[in-house]
């Protein structure tokens, strides 16, 4: 049993394989990434593959029996075409079963939809495409906050246009174990999973932060527009619009949803206060 993992030199890929490994054992994981030096860390083979050249996924995928195909990061538009280019590489190869990492998010009426579209279109290609397959839908990193905290204190807090919106926050590592067993498990095929944490407000947030970090972070909402206008500010047009439209879709609640995530692990998934912990004993 030979099971890739794509984009594997990212956080989420080399999560994913770092899971995989105690299951089948690294002899069975084949790591794919762009720049294949970038993951020769993980001790596992390590392939070439570029999502925009579909000769490398030829290449890349021959003798594998499973993928696991991670989101791509390229504009929204591109990411269905270069998904598409794995789909059809792991069908030439005759893998058995793809398992994809989509999103949750706002469909509709959000800056962040086109992205969350993208994945729904990549959804359906799979669903369409004859392989066995099985689609998780991530809920929003926590990892991010909790690198941000520094700026969080000097700033006073955390500040955004969430408003009481509540988030289904999980992590990478528990993500990536939650894929390795949706790889193995054949009882999930043909599911599409939310892999998405205990749902809590951005005040609940910060109040277990505080708790952890001895910080004295407060909340403050505000306006969907003061909020994008900040974060153009801070990170560009187009990624400060993207992540402006992620906190309104949590004030709309979008990201309030059920989660599957121990139907998908075979557990429950950690609270938002374990994670939070885990992540300060590792980093501090």
């Amino acid at each position: 049993m030979k099971i890739a993992v794509t984009s594997a030199s990212g956080q989420l890929g080399s999560a994913i394989v770092k899971a995989l490994i105690p299951e089948i054992g690294k002899e069975n994981v084949i790591a794919i990434a762009r720049t294949p030096e970038k993951a020769r860390h993980l001790d596992v083979e390590v392939r070439k593959g570029d999502y925009n050249n579909r000769e490398d996924y030829n290449e890349a995928l021959k003798g594998v029996n499973k993928v696991l195909l991670v989101s791509g990061m390229d504009d929204p538009q591109k990411r269905i075409q270069q998904h598409r280019n794995v789909i059809e590489a792991s069908k030439q190869n005759g893998v058995q079963k793809i398992v994809y990492t989509s999103i949750i998010g706002d469909e509709e009426k959000t800056a962040f939809k086109p992205i969350v579209k993208s994945n729904r279109k990549t959804e359906d290609d799979i669903r369409n495409s004859g392989l066995q397959y099985v689609i998780g839908r991530n809920g929003i990193y926590i990892e991010p906050d909790l690198e941000y905290i520094d700026t969080y204190v000097k700033t006073g807090g955390i500040t955004n246009c969430a408003a009481e919106g509540k988030c289904t926050y999980t992590s990478r590592e528990e993500l990536g174990f939650a894929y390795a067993q949706m790889l193995l498990n054949e009882a999930l095929n043909g599911q599409t999973l939310n892999l998405v944490g205990e749902a809590i407000t951005q005040a609940q947030l910060a109040t277990y932060i505080n708790q952890v970090y001895q910080t004295h972070l407060k909340y403050t909402a505000i306006s969907v527009e003061a909020y994008q206008k900040e974060r153009q500010a801070a990170l560009g047009e187009f990624l400060g619009t993207i992540i402006a439209g992620i906190y309104e879709g949590i004030r709309n609640g979008a990201n309030n949803v059920p989660s599957d995530f121990e139907k998908a692990a075979g557990r429950a998934h950690q609270s938002p206060l374990t994670m939070i912990e885990n992540y300060h004993q590792k980093h501090s």
